[in-house]
């Protein structure tokens, strides 16, 4: 059976994996490729529609963490293909949109791998069928969308926008995922077929009202709901086509997806009932009374997108059935005049240079097209007959009328949908008169002039949507409408008429009352006051950027006090700390004591080694001041620990501590040539006694866990299993090996990855750094008594040696992780030897590309094995017969080793090529006379 579903939620995923191959200038390139996920996207959709109309849901169950109820479930119920519908096809919109919208010196890679990136997780958002699985994804959107609204990162609008929004958005997950785990505890499983199906359950728990209050945080902060509503006005920063596709159809309506997908489970009661309705009703005012007065054209948008947000959020508070189904109604309709009016926002502000509304004015005389486009789409937000705003709206006066059992609510929500009506009307007018009618336009940067004409294509199409469904709803949206609907109420689904004309009726007269009301409040607005003259602050970035400033200052002042710019400090405070968590359960009692047995007799060479390995330590703490003699006695240290796994017959251990040894040792030579040559004394004797007796303490600690772990009888101990499994499960003798690529592989999947993150955070403080050596490392640090053709000679040998390590350490001593060391280790001896501008004159090696290869390896590897329908990185085998070679045992996880070596290879090279090239300050070189006559050994740029 064909995968359809984990196709369709890999498509953005892996098209944004292949931008990242892509020139910053690859524009057209970068175009064709973003477009081709959610089109190849919608041809997945389109070919599951018949089945998702008919009723059926197609589903895909993957083992993932079985024991906590983590599974990698997708399900596409009618919800879920509407919202899918929705991303797929705006977000496809958006890309052609885009292509023309930024300019030259944009990245078009970064922006549409980003907005892929963000295209993949609202995808797996709405097609998660375990809460756990959408609490990820509901993260990932955080992320993505924090990259897309800090696009131009060098704007301080747009940085502070996209910490913001990540602030608000990520706590509010936090929330979510803790609301997610009481659901998880209530019902027993985070299968959301089993979490819909005990509604009662749920609501009968007296962990509801917590858990509940959890969930709406993350529902609330994510649609922008009172009071957490600020955020959304300023991720405007963006750039348009960003906020056409997050603000419009995909980020802000995950949280009321959220409270649709749920809403079987959830609602029911009087605390939903307030809540919701209550927290929606007043952020449909607030947003629609502010979005009157703002000046600037997306900044209008984005307070009648916090307006619809609370409508919507409004509808699914009142609970009935008709009010679901105009709360999936208006997400369809906001989807779609919404991404249009921000799309013509964006060729205004892209065709003058401006979107101030103070400066526009008539330009319907220059942009006939695009005002035509706005003006319709705008009378659809407001809500005109004949448009599809119009008819949702109708079905939510209807539903405010028809409110039973709660009559002080009843007459404040027909009171709000009458003031929504005229709010709604007020600022689209003042949408259409200030822009496209009146005088102006003045001292705009630009002619105003039509855009190219496929950047109009998008908004005609939403425009010609917008009127359609608002003329012809029955033979449009209906079937969609009554498929989406469905998913949420089940049976409880009720008979409803999607028709242009049901007469004379209240919600009519309420709808002609609103656009009359609007027009009034506008017109007198303007002749009582002057508009453009009102600045109107928010209220919630001050009381953001006040708790934000007083967070900086209470950590600034931590950090002054503990650590004091002093590492001794800082490593003394860490050390405590692990001292104070390592005795806690000790001293509190709680775990039981240690049990003390009869160790292995040490043999006289075990002694000897115990002996030098003391020795070794006594004299680095010795001769400490004497930074290159301490360094190499520290190096006698670590020998002594290989041959301690030697002795032990631990031969990858013995390995692996050996070659570190040996990166480290390069690593600290490359560093002494930024220090002088002796360490400074310490400045009191009283801070000696002080460290050590804090060595001390920790030292005798440590070692007194680790005697008593290692004198435990051996039944105690999991090793015996994993040797027994080892062979037979994970086809591989080397255990070590095993462990490290089969039973704790994701372990090791996270530990490279960060591995590979530090590499690239050594890189980003580096590229720029600037010390005060006496020259650039272009010359050898040290003068060693080596042929720097030896170093040279040993590269082919040593990468003979380390691809056999590579592919022997399945079955014995060797692996990724060794082979990676030793490879890198001739390098590192020529750049010790040699310099670094020598190695690289000659070994052009992108070791970033390297890091992330290494982890896309790794990866997907890992994830190949959910295909067959397995957890992640559980191994498969394959006997392969060759011609001479004869028969070729191998296992699955050598792929996912490969990931490991190269990450090694490339973290361990680029930091210590980083340290080869760091640049002297301009001070330095402006007293020797050379500043601006060198460059880089490593990129060619100026110094």
């Amino acid at each position: 059976m064909i995968p359809f579903l984990e196709i369709l939620l890999a498509l953005p995923f892996a098209a944004a994996a292949a931008l990242a191959w892509l020139r910053p200038r690859s524009r057209a390139a970068s175009a064709w490729l973003a477009a081709s996920a959610p089109v190849l996207g919608l041809l997945v959709l389109l070919w599951l529609s018949p089945a998702v109309l008919q009723g059926w849901i197609p589903r895909a169950d993957h083992a993932w963490i079985p024991q906590v109820g983590f599974n990698l479930t997708l399900r596409l119920d009618g919800l879920a293909w509407m919202f899918a519908g929705l991303v797929l096809a705006i977000g496809a919109l958006v890309v052609m949109y885009a292509h023309y919208y930024l300019a030259r010196e944009d990245s078009a890679p970064r922006f549409f791998g980003c907005l892929l990136l963000f295209m993949g997780s609202m995808l797996g958002v709405v097609l998660a069928g375990n809460l756990l699985l959408l609490v990820v994804f509901w993260e990932l959107t955080s992320i993505s969308s924090f990259l897309l609204i800090g696009f131009w990162y060098k704007r301080q609008d747009a940085r502070e926008g996209a910490r913001m929004a990540l602030a608000i958005t990520g706590a509010g997950g936090l929330a979510l995922l803790g609301g997610v785990l009481l659901i998880g505890r209530i019902v027993g499983s985070y299968e959301l077929d089993v979490v819909l199906a005990a509604g009662d359950v749920i609501r009968a728990s007296e962990l509801y009202p917590w858990m509940l209050a959890l969930v709406l945080a993350g529902v609330f902060t994510k649609s922008a709901q009172f009071p957490l509503h600020f955020w959304l006005p300023h991720a405007m920063a963006a750039p348009t086509p960003v906020s056409a596709y997050l603000h419009s159809a995909t980020m802000v309506k995950a949280g009321v997806f959220l409270l649709a997908r749920l809403h079987p489970a959830l609602a029911g009661t009087d605390l939903f009932f307030y809540t919701v309705s209550g927290i929606g009703a007043i952020t449909l005012l607030l947003g629609a009374w502010s979005a009157i007065f703002q000046h600037d054209l997306k900044g209008l948008l984005a307070y009648s997108t916090i307006s619809h947000l609370g409508l919507i959020t409004l509808l699914f508070g009142l609970s009935t059935p008709m009010a679901v189904v105009a709360g999936v109604f208006h997400i369809i309709n906001h989807a779609t005049f919404k991404a249009s009016l921000f799309m013509a926002a964006g060729i205004i502000d892209h065709e003058t240079g401006t979107r101030d509304l103070r400066r526009l004015g008539n330009l319907r005389r220059y942009m006939p097209m695009t005002s035509a486009l706005a003006i319709i789409a705008s009378l659809a937000m407001a809500g005109i007959p004949l448009l599809n705003g119009f008819l949702s709206k109708e079905m939510f006066f209807a539903e405010a009328l028809e409110i039973r059992g709660h009559q002080y609510m009843r007459h404040a929500i027909g009171v709000a949908a009458l003031l929504y009506a005229v709010f709604g009307v007020a600022y689209s007018l003042r949408f259409v008169h200030e822009a496209f009618f009146g005088q102006g336009p003045r001292a705009v940067k630009r002619e105003p002039h039509e855009p190219p004409r496929w950047m109009k294509i998008p908004v005609q199409v939403l425009v010609l949507l917008c009127v359609a469904v608002g003329m012809f709803p029955a033979f449009t949206v209906a079937p969609v409408l009554h498929t989406a609907a469905g998913a949420i109420l089940g049976p409880a689904l009720p008979r409803y008429s999607l028709a242009v004309w049901h007469g004379v009726n209240t919600p009519l007269l309420m709808s002609l009352a609103g656009i009359a009301g609007g027009i009034a409040l506008y017109f007198g607005l303007r002749r009582l006051l002057d508009m453009h003259a009102i600045v109107r602050r928010s209220l919630g970035r001050t009381l953001f950027r006040w708790n934000m400033d007083a967070l900086y200052s209470v950590a600034g002042r931590f950090t002054r006090k503990v650590a004091n710019r002093s590492l001794q400090r800082s490593m003394v405070w860490l050390v405590l700390a692990a001292v104070a968590a390592g005795a806690a359960p000790f001293l509190s009692g709680a775990h039981a004591p240690l049990e003390w047995r009869a160790s292995q007799p040490m043999p006289l060479l075990g002694w000897l080694m115990w002996l030098v390995l003391v020795a070794c330590t006594v004299w680095t703490i010795r001769l400490y001041r004497q930074r290159l003699l301490a360094l190499v006695v520290l190096g006698g240290a670590g020998l002594m620990v290989s041959l301690t796994f030697v002795f032990l017959s631990a031969p990858d251990l013995a390995l692996t501590q050996l070659l570190v040894e040996m990166v480290s040792l390069a690593l600290l030579l490359l560093g002494l040539h930024y220090l002088p040559p002796r360490s400074p004394p310490e400045r009191t004797p009283r801070r000696r006694r002080r460290d050590v007796a804090v060595a001390a303490v920790a030292g005798l600690g440590t070692g007194l866990l680790a005697y008593a772990m290692m004198t435990r009888a051996p039944g105690d101990a999991a090793s015996l299993e994993m040797l027994a499994r080892s062979l037979p499960e994970a086809y591989g003798r080397n255990v070590v090996n095993v462990i490290l690529v089969d039973f704790r592989g994701f372990d090791t999947f996270g530990e490279i990855t960060v591995f590979g993150v530090a590499a690239l955070i050594v890189h980003a403080l580096l590229r720029r750094a600037r010390m005060a050596p006496e020259k650039v490392m272009s010359s050898p640090p040290m003068k060693l008594p080596v042929p720097a053709d030896l170093a040279q000679l040993m590269f082919p040998l040593t990468l003979t040696v380390s691809v056999f390590l590579f592919l022997r350490g399945h079955n014995a001593p060797g692996g990724g992780f060794i082979a990676g060391l030793v490879l890198a280790v001739p390098l590192l001896i020529q750049y010790v030897i040699q310099g670094a501008a020598s190695v690289e004159s000659r070994f052009g090696f992108d070791y970033i590309r390297c890091i992330g290869i290494g982890l896309m390896v790794a990866g997907l590897s890992g994830a190949a094995s959910l295909v067959f329908g397995v957890p992640f990185l559980t191994s498969g085998h394959l006997d392969l017969s060759l011609p001479l070679v004869g028969t070729l045992p191998l296992a699955s996880a050598t792929a996912f080793d490969t990931g490991v070596y190269l990450v090694v290879f490339g973290g361990a090279m680029l930091i210590l090529s980083m340290l080869g090239t760091i640049k002297p300050s301009r001070t330095r070189l402006a007293q020797d006379g050379v500043i601006g006559g060198m460059r880089s050994t490593r990129t060619g740029e100026p110094l």
